[in-house]
């Protein structure tokens, strides 16, 4: 990470690192939740890769630096079936922190928890915020992308895809991992063509699975 970043006061998005011009809701957190002074500096960034250093000033950001663009990281795709109740929240937000690029929520066939029509808007609404909160603490470049939910049969077809499941082998490399519902994948979905990555050796929740899932696709390149 760029030390400019990470030494920052407070990183936010803006709709254009040229103006930085952050919303009414960010500039209040800037300015009454944390207190930032005159002159301290926070990063900005469009949320696809371009960043610059500005300072707050008179209740604005003035940039202070030049625009930075960082390259698309690697793909990174964690398909996971919904876990039940402020679990889910929990793993969009540590998702987004150890660096995945996309998100996509699955509807299994033993999945409990389901969504349709408004409901489904709502709550992708609802952790895309949570996304981009956990992507200003940990002072990402890139937002991942958050879509879902989609049929099973439609995250096997993502490119590079295997399936999280206890017999299948350590260290497969991989760019996207389907993570199943608590009662596991059913027998058709187990039919599947596809190659089968054992995470660890205990059972694991649905979020905690998605989380280490994350961890071995990207230590694994």
């Amino acid at each position: 990470m760029n030390p400019a970043l990470r030494s920052s006061a407070a990183h936010v998005f803006v709709a254009s690192v040229e103006v930085p011009e952050p919303s009414p809701d960010d500039l209040h957190h800037l300015v009454r939740v944390l207190r930032l002074r005159e002159g301290e500096v926070v990063t900005v960034s469009d949320g696809v890769g371009a960043w610059r250093v500005t300072e707050l000033a008179g209740g604005a950001l003035v940039p202070s630096g030049e625009v930075q663009r960082v390259e698309a990281p690697q793909p990174c795709t964690i398909a996971s079936a919904i876990p039940k109740g402020d679990r889910l929240e929990w793993m969009v937000q540590k998702l987004t922190e150890v660096g995945v690029t996309e998100i996509v929520l699955v509807q299994c066939a033993r999945s409990v928890v389901r969504w349709d029509g408004d409901r489904a808007a709502k709550q992708l609404a609802r952790l895309q915020r949570v996304a981009r909160e956990a992507a200003v603490q940990s002072r990402r470049v890139w937002l991942p992308t958050l879509r879902g939910p989609v049929p099973f049969a439609e995250a096997a077809t993502i490119p590079g895809v295997v399936l999280a499941e206890p017999d299948g082998q350590p260290g497969i490399a991989a760019s996207a991992v389907i993570i199943g519902p608590e009662g596991g994948f059913s027998a058709e979905e187990l039919s599947l063509p596809l190659a089968r990555l054992r995470l660890v050796d205990t059972v694991l929740r649905v979020e905690t699975a998605a989380v280490v899932a994350a961890s071995a696709l990207l230590t694994t390149r």
